[in-house]
């Protein structure tokens, strides 16, 4: 990448460090808008980071933040197009990339009695509508209109190939990864998280090698520009903007410590044991620990590993 879009890539991570996380005041919150590519923009919150593609067509948008960002979102919006929302796409359950599709339709939908279609793979149709105890039902405005139940779905939309892929078992079971082919970005959902330990939601059906495969997917998809620098570019599920070269850091990562953990177990080690060893000691400084602690994403590798095929 250029130096300028570092130097604006890092001032936005920064300003925005402390505003991305749930239970916050949603009325001090900014959003900011990095563009990323062509036709694709990304947008920074509340909540996951939100990826938006502009042009003849309309309007796509990758995840939603929080239904109280919608107005913020719109506005940003507003600034580069003033065609309607005619496609969303949530790349997985979890509220912070879901909570605003309705608030969103309304404010930008085709019209009055229409609404942007929500493309997701089904197992988030499948989450929303299963009730939860002592939680409050999802309204059925919120749910995905557009489910797929296939490795992929794909549609054409201001003069790209837009492909969404199915990454089962990684962050959760219904995770997506969004392709922008002409654009050459791709929208990775909470399967990347630069910065911050990965997230296995092993109550959604998540896992540490269905994350690892999708890693390996992203980068089958990536191309490095020279000396490993932009080309392909990936909006993650929070933090900054990234390309290839972090990717594979990441994923890097993650299979160095899944190999510790399994190691650790075949040697009869109890979960305690193994967090007590620190298979992670080598990037505790590099991962955040104030959403997720060291110990929790080691816990959720050891359990996924233990789990009873």
């Amino acid at each position: 990448m250029s130096r300028n879009v570092l130097i604006a890539q890092a001032a936005l991570w920064l300003g925005c460090a402390l505003s991305a996380w749930p239970q916050q005041n949603f009325d001090n919150v900014q959003i900011r808008v990095l563009p990323v590519q062509e036709k694709v923009y990304m947008f920074v919150g509340a909540g996951g980071n939100t990826t938006v593609q502009v042009g003849k067509d309309g309007v796509l948008v990758v995840d939603t933040q929080y239904a109280q960002m919608a107005p913020k979102i719109m506005a940003e919006i507003r600034k580069l197009s003033d065609k309607p929302i005619i496609w969303m796409v949530n790349t997985h359950v979890h509220q912070d990339h879901t909570g605003g599709n309705e608030a969103l339709s309304k404010l930008g939908g085709p019209g009055p009695g229409q609404a942007p279609r929500i493309i997701a793979h089904e197992n988030v149709l499948n989450r929303m509508t299963q009730p939860v105890p002592n939680q409050p039902s999802i309204p059925e405005a919120m749910w995905p209109n557009d489910e797929y139940a296939t490795p992929q779905k794909d549609i054409f939309f201001n003069g790209e190939a837009v492909v969404i892929y199915h990454m089962p078992k990684a962050h959760t079971d219904g995770d997506s990864i969004v392709f922008f082919r002409r654009s050459d970005v791709i929208s990775a959902g909470d399967i990347f998280t630069p910065g911050r330990w990965p997230v296995i939601d092993l109550a959604r059906g998540g896992s540490v090698q269905g994350t690892l495969d999708a890693l390996n997917y992203i980068l089958r998809l990536t191309v490095p520009a020279r000396y490993q620098d932009g080309g392909t570019l990936v909006v993650p599920g929070h933090g900054r903007l990234c390309d290839e070269s972090d990717v594979v850091e990441y994923r890097d990562m993650l299979t160095i410590v899944r190999d510790r953990v399994q190691d650790l177990i075949k040697k009869g080690m109890t979960l305690e044991q193994v967090k007590s060893a620190r298979p992670a000691r080598d990037y505790e400084t590099e991962y955040a620990s104030d959403f997720r602690t060291v110990d929790q994403f080691i816990e959720s590798v050891y359990k996924s590993l233990s789990e009873k095929k």
